[in-house]
């Protein structure tokens, strides 16, 4: 059935396709990936169209899985799509197989996105799950795991732990690596929406955080 529903949304999908569109679209991703040529208020449509006449109505991993191995870029963006739309059927152990999406065609709009909407949720579900994965991630030599550990817990507001997202942060003093002092600076300046002071006391009490990560962390400050 995966091999089918794969079948006919890659029919449909080159139907729609647009190679003047892809080539900005490409330039943009610094050519790591191909483009069909499809904004994402297209791809929108095309995903309801397909859910549709597929009769998708609950999380297929296996259908995301193969859509994730896809060399066009929006066949990843159409596996997020699914994997928002169905996420409250997600489970905690299904944490492995989302590991396995992070560090697959990995770049900051997939990353991002698994991080914030797909690993924060499950965490939520399961906090152990910090212990257990998250932990040894923020340590990996896996540069996009430890942006995943810095970044889960961007929708949690009041929610955050902030003690660990410094952990995290600290963990990486000395980085020169710019989409983890990137992520350290947006964190914080998501948290300060929640308690300003507390990121503020944090940037002044380490002098050491780069300043790329100060200045993210303090932008709307």
């Amino acid at each position: 059935m995966t091999s089918q529903n794969i079948f006919h949304i890659k029919a449909l999908l080159n139907t729609h396709q647009n190679p003047q569109k892809s080539v900005g679209m490409e330039a943009y991703m610094k050519h790591l990936f191909p483009f069909l040529g499809i904004s994402s208020p297209e791809r929108v449509e095309i995903s309801k169209e397909i859910t549709s006449k597929l009769q998708i109505n609950s999380l297929d991993r296996d259908m995301i899985s193969a859509l994730w191995l896809e060399n066009e870029r929006e066949y990843q963006y159409l596996a997020m799509d699914y994997l928002k739309k169905y996420k409250k059927q997600l489970l905690p152990s299904d944490i492995e197989w989302v590991h396995s999406l992070i560090i697959q065609k990995s770049w900051w709009d997939t990353v991002d996105f698994l991080a914030a909407h797909i690993i924060g949720h499950l965490v939520l579900l399961q906090p152990s799950l910090i212990k257990n994965h998250i932990d040894k991630w923020s340590t990996d030599k896996n540069m996009w795991l430890n942006r995943t550990a810095i970044l889960f817990q961007l929708k949690y507001k009041e929610k955050t732990d902030f003690d660990l997202l410094k952990k995290y942060i600290l963990q990486h003093l000395g980085s020169k690596e710019f989409f983890i002092n990137k992520a350290s600076g947006w964190a914080l300046r998501e948290y300060a929406k929640t308690n300003p002071s507390a990121v503020i006391h944090f940037v002044e009490t380490q002098p050491e955080l780069s300043n790329l990560t100060k200045r993210e962390a303090l932008k709307h400050l």
